[in-house]
């Protein structure tokens, strides 16, 4: 108990809830790291399939980012309409359960959890891959870095939500301020025109020969690698609750905000690995290679990897936030045990912060810490549920109405078509890098999310009041029992003295 203290803190009493609500600026560090932290890998991703068919196909990493960020404004757009639509929060499950029944509910919230473990795996990993980049020593070790790095992680998520927001704020905008700041130099030092071009670097790159042609197939396994990039845009949709009122407009600016550093971050760092003629390599970074390219092995050289290396592994803390919040809805829908519901003594959904920590970190010794490993699970999850929430606000405007539903209808007629496009790329192209893991966890926890609920309705059949069981009301005196629910199993044996 005393350890339990030191790590979480003092309890919090319930009515402190309201104060543990999160201002747009600590919300953008909290909700939103997850995504802005994509823009480490989602670049390098995009170049790891474009080199196997040579440096012919390498610059077309520049339209693909374009289409990356033109489906980012997307489902911007889609998911401000969800916030607005349903402030209490739940995302894609409680869209696609509330317009288009409980199966696709189910489907959406199981994709989810899936991509909120791999959430914390991937951005650990990449994390711990910043850092060996820039210490080429502690490459050996980024496994138990890695597992280090989630329990940290974990510990700081018990000990509430507004006191976590304000830890991984700076770091946040740290990462923002730094890639800003890269980006900017970067700009003038080729505008100016004193930048090495590829060829001085060709001696610092893994330069292989074509190894497969540029088709079709190849340019769309390139396009699904780099949707990493808009993993995570949901997780404010999940949130709204934890927002400070006015809630649906704090989301919703949050929302547009981190779409807007999102994109600029992710498309300059494309841009500027483009132009200087970076190519991955195994020990090093894309980001890594561009900040060395840009500032040399300076201060701003390791304040960028540091700071990337920080918002990699806070990362986690987007689905630290939205995995639990989930959990406690499907707990709410007796899909999951009730105790997914309860908030422990800070305030937050302890049971799922744990239990997310854990299949985490065995996904991290599974993997042995290797990103580009996890990579090909990741974003099959999410672009379902994002496809699934889109369907489900078109039905609810088909069947609402009300003003400007039509323009409402488009937009998230759009959202759906895009993202159900994507998704079908993105699982028919990692398939066999193994996504398949990911389409058959999916079957298998919807059949445990019904066993829980099939559960729960036959307890509720043996214990739920089939007569008249209560007993005779009280000749002289009123006596209050605070029970959590009625059932057949109470037995009212309660005697008082007449001079009472």
């Amino acid at each position: 108990m005393l350890l339990k203290r030191v790590l979480v803190g003092l309890p919090l009493r319930t009515a402190q809830a309201a104060h543990e609500r999160l201002s747009k600026r600590l919300a953008l560090a909290v909700f939103s790291s997850d995504a802005l932290s994509s823009v480490a890998y989602a670049t390098e991703e995009i170049l790891l399939v474009l080199v196997l068919a040579g440096s012919v196909a390498v610059p077309m990493s520049l339209p693909i980012s374009g289409l990356i960020v033109g489906l980012l404004a997307i489902l911007t757009i889609s998911y401000s309409q969800i916030i607005f639509e349903y402030p209490q929060g739940g995302g894609a499950y409680t869209v696609a359960r509330s317009n288009l029944g409980a199966m696709p509910g189910l489907i959406a919230a199981a994709a989810l959890m899936i991509d909120y473990v791999l959430t914390v795996a991937v951005s650990v990993a990449a994390g711990m891959a910043a850092m060996t980049s820039a210490v080429p020593e502690l490459f050996p070790y980024r496994e138990a870095l890695g597992l280090a790095a989630i329990i940290l992680v974990l510990v700081l998520n018990l000990r509430g939500v507004r006191e976590s927001g304000r830890i991984f704020a700076v770091p946040t905008y740290v990462f923002i301020a730094s890639l800003l700041l890269m980006l900017g130099v970067g700009f003038l030092r080729l505008m100016w025109g004193g930048t090495p071009g590829p060829a001085a670097h060709a001696a610092t790159v893994n330069t292989q020969g074509a190894t497969e042609a540029m088709t079709l197939f190849l340019l769309l396994r390139a396009f699904s690698s780099g949707c990493t990039a808009i993993t995570g845009v949901e997780v404010i949709s999940n949130g709204v609750s934890a927002f400070k009122p006015p809630e649906t407009k704090n989301a919703a600016l949050t929302m547009i905000g981190m779409s807007a550093v999102l994109g600029t971050l992710f498309m300059g760092i494309t841009i500027l690995a483009s132009q200087f003629g970076v190519l991955p390599k195994i020990d090093e970074t894309v980001v890594s290679q561009v900040a060395r390219v840009t500032f040399g092995t300076g201060p701003l050289y390791y304040l960028v990897q540091a700071s990337t290396m920080m918002i990699l592994v806070l990362a986690a803390n987007s689905a630290f936030a939205g995995f639990p919040r989930l959990a406690s809805l499907l707990a709410k829908d007796s899909y999951m045990p009730h105790q997914m519901a309860i908030m422990g003594d800070r305030l937050v959904f302890s049971n799922g912060i744990i239990i997310l920590g854990f299949f985490s970190c065995l996904l991290i010794v599974k993997f042995q810490g290797d990103t580009h490993a996890l990579i090909p699970l990741y974003a099959v999850g999410v672009f379902l549920s994002f496809t699934l929430a889109q369907a489900g606000m078109c039905k609810r405007w088909l069947e609402k109405r009300g003003p400007h539903w039509g323009k409402k209808l488009l937009i998230n007629g759009t959202g759906a078509l895009a993202t159900g496009v994507a998704t079908l790329i993105i699982g028919s192209t990692k398939f066999t890098h193994g996504a398949w893991i990911v389409v058959a966890l999916l079957p298998l926890l919807i059949m445990w999310f019904r066993a829980v609920h099939a559960h729960y309705d036959a307890v509720a059949q043996q214990v739920g009041l089939t007569r008249d069981t209560r007993p005779p009301q009280p000749r002289r005196n009123t006596v209050i029992i605070p029970i959590s629910g009625v059932t057949s199993k109470i037995k009212f044996s309660i005697e008082l003295p007449n001079t009472c």
